[in-house]
This record gives structure tokens, sequence and C-alpha cells, in this order.
């Protein structure tokens, strides 16, 4: 079971840690519709030139604090998988002669 050792362990277990962090805190700001982040919204033209502008951009803000959240819950599973490993490799240490 064991894939990883105990530097490649540490190093997922950091990733996925910064990686649960930072795409929390983006999916909460896309989640308030901060101003700063609009231009990373897939934005299309013609849908700027209809009357329904603001619930066309609220809809993307929402689809895109979706996608940041379910990304850090793809991180949780990074570091979940990297702490057993570390954990296992650690175990596996100790009982080596």
């Amino acid at each position: 079971m064991l894939c990883c050792g105990p530097k490649l362990s540490a190093c997922g277990m950091v990733l996925g840690l910064w990686g649960v962090i930072m795409l929390t805190f983006l999916g909460i700001f896309f989640q308030i519709e901060s101003p700063a982040l609009a231009e990373d919204l897939p934005v299309e033209e013609e849908e700027l030139l209809k009357d329904d502008v603001g619930k066309y951009m609220s809809g993307l803000y929402k689809q895109a604090s979706a996608n940041c959240f379910i990304a850090a819950v793809v991180y949780v599973g990074v570091l979940c998988f990297s702490f057993v490993s570390y954990k296992l490799s650690d175990r596996m240490a100790y009982l080596k002669p």
C-alpha cells in the first residue's frame, strides 16, 4: 500500500493544506461576488448586451464559487492520502531493523 516516501508525503500534505486554504478563501470571495475577481469569470459579450446582466454575472460568480469548493474537497483528499502515506512510511521505518 505504501507508494510515497516520507518526503513526498510531507510535500503532498503541504500542497494539500495550501490548496484547501486558498481555494476555500477563493470560493468565499466568489460567493460574496468580489469585484476584484470579475476578470476571472468566463463572460460572453453577447450576454452583456442583454437586460439581465446582474443575474447573468451572479450566476457566473455562483458557478465559480462551486468550482472552487469542489476543488478544495479534492485537495482534502490529497491531504488525507498524503497523511496516511506519511504515517505508513513512518511506521515502516520504525519496523525496519
